[in-house]
C-alpha cells in the first residue's frame, strides 16, 4: 500500500524524524488558510505547494511550485489541484491531482551551506536482510545516479539479530561528509527512520533530498513510503491511509470481491487459480505470441459467483480479445467450474470474445462434456500449450 508524501511524513514525525512541516489541502481557500498558519508557526513567507499523487517525479511534470506570496498559494494551487498530472512514472493520461501539501520553505538563508542526500530503507533481497542505502548526490533520480556515478551509492546492511547499531549510523553520517552538530543530527536522522520502517512493517521508506540546512538541522524534505499490505491486520490504523482514488478502479472492485487482480497492457484476459499457475499461464501466452492482459487468481473456491465476477472485470478491459481460463482441479471440483462458466456465460449474456477453457484434475473429463454440450462460443481444449497457441491464434 502506497502512502502520500503528507502520510509518510507523518508516520516519520511520529517516530522523531525531523520533517518538512506542511499540511494537505483540497482547495485553494484551504491551501490559503493553511499557508498562513505555517506563517504564524515558523515565520515563513514562502511556501511549497506539492501535488500528491503515487508517483515520483512531480516536480518535473510541474506538480511542485514555490510560492513567494499568499497570492501566489491561491494562484498555484487552483493550477495544480484538478490537473492531470503527467511524471515519468505515470501514463501518458497522467494522475489526477485531488490534494495539495503547502509545506514551509525549508531551504533559507544561515550560517552553513544546505546540502541535499538521498536515503533509503528497503529490503536486499539477495541477503535476506533489510538495508540502508545512501547517497551524497541527493534531489536527483537514484537510477542516474546508479548509472553515472555508482561509486557515489552506499550500503549498510542491518543484521536482524542485533538490529541497527549507534556505529551503523555514526558511519552514514561520515560517508557523507558531515562533521560536528549535523554529524549528530544526522546519527540520529538515520536511526529514527529504521525505526519508523521496521516498526510499522514498511517494504520501502525513501527519501530524496534528505536535507542539511543552513543551520545544520537534518530533516525529510519528501518521503515515499510503502507500507506492506500483509502485515496490515497488525496496524488496523493504517488502513484508513489507503487512497482508492490512486489505484486502478478494476483492481480495487476485484479486491473487494476477493480476487487476486493485477491490470496488465495485453490483450489476453487470464482466468486462473493459483498464483503459480497463474505465471506458469502468463509466461506460455507470451511465448506462443500472445500478451497477458491481467493477472487474476480466483483462488482454491473458484465456484459460479466468483467466476461470474471474474468474467466481468476482465470484460471491463475493451482491449481483451480473447480469455483463457486454465484450472487445475485439486481442492475445486472442474465439473463444477465448468459449470459455473455455463452458468457465468448466461447471466452476463453476450459475450463478443472468445473464450479458451483448460480444465484439468478432478472431474476433468465430465467438466469437458460439460463445455462441449454447452452450445456456448467456448472451446474446451486438454493441453496448456495447444490453450496458448490457441488464443494466440485469435489474437
Amino acid at each position: 500500500m502506497n502512502l502520500h508524501e503528507y502520510q509518510g511524513k507523518e508516520l516519520l514525525s511520529s517516530f522523531g524524524v525531523r520533517i518538512q512541516r506542511g499540511y494537505v489541502a483540497n482547495s485553494p481557500i484551504e491551501a490559503v488558510r493553511l499557508a498562513e498558519q505555517i506563517n504564524k508557526e515558523t515565520g515563513t513567507n514562502f511556501w511549497v505547494i506539492k501535488a500528491q499523487i503515487h508517483a515520483g517525479g512531480r516536480g518535473k511534470g510541474g506538480g511542485v511550485k514555490l510560492a513567494k506570496s499568499i497570492d501566489s498559494v491561491k494562484s498555484l494551487s487552483s493550477q495544480i489541484l484538478g490537473m492531470h498530472l503527467v511524471t515519468p512514472q505515470t501514463s501518458s493520461k497522467g494522475k489526477l491531482v485531488n490534494q495539495v501539501l503547502i509545506a514551509e520553505d525549508v531551504y533559507y538563508p544561515g550560517e552553513y551551506e544546505t546540502s541535499e542526500f538521498y536515503m533509503s530503507v528497503l529490503l536486499n533481497r539477495s541477503s535476506g536482510r533489510n538495508m540502508i542505502m545512501y547517497s551524497t548526490e541527493g534531489g536527483v533520480d537514484i537510477e542516474k545516479v546508479a548509472d553515472e556515478t555508482p561509486h557515489l551509492i552506499f550500503t549498510e546492511e542491518i543484521d536482524p539479530k542485533v538490529g541497527l547499531t549507534p556505529f551503523q549510523c555514526r558511519k552514514v553520517a561520515f560517508n557523507l561528509g558531515l562533521s560536528g552538530d549535523a554529524f549528530k543530527e544526522m546519527t540520529q536522522f538515520v536511526s529514527s527512520l529504521y525505526s519508523a520502517y521496521d516498526n510499522t512493517d514498511s517494504s520501502l521508506f525513501e527519501i530524496n533530498p534528505v536535507l542539511k540546512t543552513s543551520d545544520n538541522k537534518i530533516l525529510a524534505v519528501d518521503a515515499k513510503v510503502t507500507i506492506d499490505d500483509n502485515a496490515l491486520f497488525r496496524h488496523r490504523d493504517f488502513i484508513n491511509f489507503r487512497d482508492v482514488r490512486e489505484e486502478d478502479p478494476t483492481e480495487v472492485e476485484a479486491g473487494k470481491c476477493g480476487l487476486n487482480f493485477v491490470k496488465l497492457d495485453g490483450n489476453v484476459g487470464c482466468m486462473v487459480n493459483g498464483a503459480g499457475l497463474a505465471m506458469a499461464t502468463m509466461d506460455i501466452i507470451k511465448m506462443a505470441g500472445g500478451n497477458p492482459a491481467n493477472f487474476l487468481d480466483v483462488g482454491g473456491t473458484a465456484d459460479a459467483k466468483r467466476v461470474e465476477q471474474a468474467f466481468r472485470i476482465i470484460l471491463k478491459d475493451n482491449e481483451v480479445k480473447a480469455i483463457l481460463v486454465n484450472i487445475f482441479g485439486g481442492i475445486v471440483r472442474c465439473d463444477r467450474v465448468a459449470q459455473g462458466i455455463v452458468d457465468a456465460y448466461k447471466n452476463i449474456g453476450e459475450i463478443n470474445v472468445p473464450i479458451i477453457v483448460r480444465l484439468q484434475g478432478t472431474n476433468a473429463n465430465e467438466a469437458k462434456k460439460i463445455i462441449d454440450d454447452s452450445g456456448l462460443k467456448v472451446e474446451s481444449v486438454i493441453l496448456l500449450q495447444e490453450a496458448a497457441d490457441k488464443v494466440a491464434e485469435l489474437v
